[in-house]
């Protein structure tokens, strides 16, 4: 398929440095580090509860970053008393959110607020984790006719830019071991199957990511990328080999008579989703919660990946 032939190159092009070989799995490197904290930064798919509930089915379970941090024998909290700063619909740098509210704190503004209280420590492992938000966004600006496809497809791209630079602070700022993930190709959403806009929705994050790529490429010794594009394309083109019987269906029933996720009012909003809110479908079993954002079983599955990553890398 194009998007993963684009994706394949581009990593292929990276891992021709020796410096990144290591990161994009070649060779077999035995683990050493082990953090003290984890320190999260993102939009919905990164929150561990920024409002008191996540985007997933809030039944006990995590999301992804959670779950990585528990492979480590370590919790997350959110801000300010805990490390993850990560909020719903939080864009890169633009605001208002992709829900509309211009109070949301930007993967910017969360990262400012951490380095104002001090510099990355060494046992840090840092998750930046963005881009769903931003397409949104530009995906209702485009609906609304307020901004052309190629507009909007040129915003995408420069959020994808902009992220990278965050990462580039971050390592500026010290940071020694950063864990970066995009979008994934919300062109497999529930989203973008009822919209029609599955080809569109695949382009655009495949825009995100690879400017995101070539933004970070010279950063692989204190930084590594964890395809999440790359991951969810072959968990929904065989589901059963990642033990999931269901990866086009939505979970969750609780409607969200506002904003909500940023795709229309009206829709399945899983920040308001609990064990009470469930189609009768099987909860370990089904990728999505809501039309964008994924189960507690598809936020382990992408941790456990993630943490793998972390491991061989480091």
């Amino acid at each position: 398929m194009p998007f993963q032939r684009l994706r394949r190159a581009l990593i292929t092009a990276a891992c021709l440095s020796p410096l990144l070989l290591a990161a994009c799995g070649g060779g077999s490197v035995e683990s050493e580090f082990h953090p003290s904290r984890v320190v999260v930064f993102g939009d919905a798919s990164a929150d561990a509860g920024q409002r008191g509930t996540r985007y997933t089915v809030n039944n006990g379970g995590g999301n992804w970053t959670e779950q990585l941090a528990s492979r480590y024998g370590l919790t997350i909290a959110p801000s300010p008393a805990g490390t993850s700063f990560a909020i719903g619909s939080a864009r890169v740098t633009n605001t208002p959110d992709a829900s509309g509210n211009a109070a949301t704190p930007t993967i910017t503004d969360q990262i400012g607020t951490f380095l104002g209280a001090g510099a990355p420590a060494g046992g840090d492992l840092i998750v930046v984790s963005g881009g769903s938000a931003d397409i949104i966004a530009e995906m209702a600006a485009l609906n609304a006719a307020t901004q052309t496809q190629a507009q909007t497809t040129a915003n995408v791209q420069q959020a994808g830019r902009d992220l990278g630079a965050q990462v580039q602070r971050l390592v500026n700022a010290g940071a020694s071991h950063i864990l970066v993930a995009g979008p994934y190709n919300l062109g497999r959403s529930p989203w973008a199957v009822a919209s029609g806009n599955a080809a569109y929705l695949q382009e655009l994050s495949t825009q995100f990511n690879n400017e995101l790529l070539i933004s970070i490429v010279d950063l692989g010794a204190k930084v590594l990328y964890a395809d999440a594009a790359l991951y969810f394309n072959l968990v929904t083109s065989n589901p059963a080999g990642y033990g999931f019987t269901d990866v086009g269906s939505v979970l969750c029933t609780s409607v969200d008579a506002g904003a909500g996720i940023g795709i229309g009012a009206g829709r399945v909003n899983s920040a308001l989703c609990n064990a009470g809110t469930l189609s009768g479908g099987p909860v370990d079993t089904t990728l999505f919660a809501d039309p964008v954002y994924f189960t507690p079983a598809g936020h382990a599955s992408f941790g456990n990946y993630a943490f793998d990553r972390v491991r061989e890398r480091w």
